[in-house]
């Protein structure tokens, strides 16, 4: 059982002389980002922003950089460094490129950092944020997922926080008794269950991309929506859970909520079940993260229970969703297998959504990826990028091999 690095408890913050809370972003131009970015602009007075970071989108990195003037700004792709530093000419602000300059980033002071660059690719800046001590605001689930103990570690180390984003994560945090985790009796991950709940698996065999990522109630980028289609999602939520609350993987279960009004829960052993309600909105938790330990404005929609009439469940079909138990199983391995678990899925949903391969080759790959690699011990981060650099290069002959 891994020991939990989040808690309660206030922490104490090296804020600006006006009583600031200085934040950096990792991924500001994708949902989550954002989202963060609007949240930042609503409450100018609270926050300065220390560094602003993103890869593909440098038009809206450009705008956010003049709304929210950081100290710096950076882009992934360092072939952008000139347009990026022409953009921002006569702004004082200081500009980088180049993945180093992502990770050195996370590492400057700032009291508050949201991680939501998609994929393996946020594990080193995520980990440079955690072992300077900050409060990490953790939406890259796949930094827990690759590299859990690692991440965990490296928090504890650095006396910081880390607070979950993923609106399911959120809402086990705010139900989640911590002084009293004896009294836990499991945590319940609610799903929507996706685009394709109610779809045969044979049906599934001919969705297309536009299917996949059109979600019925949230508004994610089209990694996470194709996740979100296959219930891959939802295994790596698990995983991630099992890093972030300790009470095991068999106390965790997966319960379909297709309204995505309760988003999880937790249930003692007096037989009280806590729940925390919202409208799908990623605001509501980031607002969560972006206060903690207080509570901010969010502009989320109100819930209006009355209107919305009635509230259902139902457990998740393994049949239909073979996802789930890829991710418990490589869970239950441990080692490399969740590493391998999550580069595998990052190569076959690019596959996908670049119509090299069918939508049911997804978990297939990555099924076949997992069985033929070792699961040895992940001991540091150079264990960590060389089981997903292989697990990519087999996944990747894989997609190439449907294509032919």
């Amino acid at each position: 059982m891994s020991v939990t690095t989040i808690d309660s408890r206030p922490l104490p913050l090296t804020a600006p002389p006006d009583g600031r809370r200085s934040v950096t972003i990792l991924g500001s131009t994708g949902s989550v980002g954002t989202s963060t970015v609007d949240l930042l602009l609503r409450n100018p007075d609270a926050f300065e922003v220390e560094a602003l970071t993103a890869y593909g989108n440098l038009p809206l990195l450009v705008e956010q950089a003049l709304a929210l003037r950081p100290r710096l700004v950076v882009t992934g792709d360092a072939s952008r460094y000139a347009e990026l530093k022409e953009r921002l000419a006569g702004t004082g602000i200081e500009v980088a490129a180049g993945s180093a300059a992502v990770v050195a980033a996370a590492a400057r002071p700032s009291d508050w950092v949201m991680s939501a660059i998609v994929g393996a690719a946020g594990l080193q800046a995520t980990l440079a944020a955690a072992h300077r001590g900050a409060i990490v605001a953790l939406a890259n689930k796949e930094s827990l997922v690759c590299a859990g103990e690692l991440m965990t570690a490296a928090v504890k180390a650095g006396g910081g926080v880390l607070l979950p984003v993923d609106s399911e994560h959120n809402a086990i945090f705010q139900c989640f008794d911590f002084d009293r985790v004896d009294a836990i009796e499991k945590l319940i991950l609610t799903a929507s269950g996706g685009p394709f709940r109610e779809r045969s698996r044979d049906a599934m065999a001919s969705v297309t991309p536009e299917q996949a990522v059109a979600h019925p109630n949230w508004s994610m980028g089209a990694k996470i929506s194709v996740d979100s289609a296959t219930m891959m999602n939802k295994g790596l939520e698990l995983i991630e859970a099992h890093h972030l609350f300790p009470v095991g993987e068999a106390r965790i279960e997966i319960l379909v909520h297709p309204q995505s009004v309760i988003h999880s829960m937790v249930a003692y052993c007096d037989g009280s079940v806590l729940a925390q309600l919202g409208s799908p909105d990623m605001r509501t938790p980031i607002a969560y993260a972006l206060g903690w330990p207080r509570r901010i404005h969010a502009p989320a929609p109100r819930l209006d229970l009355a209107a919305l009439g009635k509230l259902t469940f139902e457990a998740p079909d393994p049949v239909r969703f073979p996802a789930l138990d890829l991710a418990r199983h490589a869970l239950k391995a441990g080692g490399a297998k969740p590493v391998v678990l999550n580069a595998a899925n990052e190569v076959a949903v690019a596959g996908f959504l670049s119509r090299r391969v069918g939508f049911l080759d997804i978990v297939r790959i990555v099924d076949e990826t997992l069985d033929a690699m070792d699961h040895g011990p992940v001991g540091c981060l150079d264990d960590v990028l060389a089981a997903d650099q292989e697990a990519r290069r087999r996944a990747g002959d894989a997609v190439a091999a449907c294509v032919r």
